[in-house]
């Protein structure tokens, strides 16, 4: 049985940081898409930033625009993990963050950005950014 536990959220003020982290088991995702989601209260799913599998070491990467250059996705295919740095952290961060696995490897940034081209979620961590 597949599944995806994020640890790492917390409670933090504007301006810090936090590592969120995502383990998977049940089977190995070395070759998957794996992406960031939130969800805000009253607010719809969105993206959050996504990596790639590749056979090259660099893994290509696609983030939000809202957290472009204070995030960062990074993934341990020895661990089955992938992690989430958040820095410069602002009040409109403050959500529920989920990790999520493609079966296979998405291969536009379009799909990257899509929750429904993912198949396993995680049951989510509180972030809360106080001001």
């Amino acid at each position: 049985q597949v599944q995806l536990v994020e640890s790492g959220g917390g409670l933090v003020q504007a301006g810090g940081s936090l590592r969120l982290s995502c383990a998977a088991s049940g089977r190995t995702f070395s070759r998957n898409t794996m992406g960031w989601f939130r969800q805000a209260p009253g607010r719809e799913r969105e993206f959050v930033a996504a990596i790639s599998a590749s056979v090259i070491t660099v893994y290509p990467t696609v983030y939000a625009d809202s957290v472009k250059g204070r995030f960062t996705i990074s993934r341990d295919n020895a661990k089955n993990t992938v992690d989430l740095q958040m820095r410069s952290l602002r009040p409109e961060d403050t959500a529920v963050y989920f990790c999520a696995a493609d079966r296979g490897s998405l291969l536009t940034a379009s799909a990257m950005r899509t929750p429904d081209e993912y198949d396993y979620w995680g049951q989510g961590t509180q972030v809360t950014v106080s001001s």
